[in-house]
């Protein structure tokens, strides 16, 4: 019988994983308190019909028990928006977030794209809690993606006119 191998530690993993390029989100939600949101860089798509995107929620996260009962909004954020970023994960930053007026759900007021969602479903991700929205309202502009590898911001600068869409 195979010996069993042994996971890799928690920094191994990070390391890893910091070497795969991500957008960045800032997920806003609703409290008693006002608006709320928190920097992830774990999010997809997954389902077209019905529309679903998800969103991978540290357990130990302030937002992670608003996220899996209430209305969320993913607002992708544009390359210019660094500063935001960093201030909903907690860094020092100099941005004062603006808010969409009469927005369903808090949204951010320029982001390069954004998507409203219901709860769908809630599943165990170990430390994380894999949420999945259901989405009800989207929209987005031009400009260029803030990304997010090897542990720093950086942005997509190509042109994505004339690009060929692949579905």
């Amino acid at each position: 019988m195979p010996e069993a191998l042994a996971p890799p530690s928690p920094g191994a993993l990070r390391a890893c994983m910091s070497r795969f390029a991500t957008g960045v989100t800032v997920v806003s939600y609703a409290t008693d308190g006002g608006p709320r949101g928190a920097t992830m860089n774990s999010f997809t798509s997954v389902s077209a019909e019905p529309p679903l995107v998800l969103v991978s929620v540290a357990r130990r996260a302030r937002c992670h028990d608003q996220l899996a009962d209430g209305p969320f909004c993913v607002n992708i954020l544009g390359a210019e928006q660094e500063q935001l970023a960093r201030l909903f994960a907690g860094a020092p930053s100099t941005a004062e977030p603006r808010w969409a007026e009469g927005a369903r759900v808090p949204r951010l007021a320029d982001p390069l794209a954004w998507v409203e969602c219901e709860p769908w479903r809630a599943y165990d991700g170990g430390d994380h809690t894999l949420v999945l929205g259901r989405v009800t309202d989207l929209g987005h502009r031009d400009g260029d993606a803030l990304t997010y590898a090897w542990s720093r911001f950086a942005s997509t600068t190509e042109s994505t006119d004339g690009i060929e869409h692949l579905f």
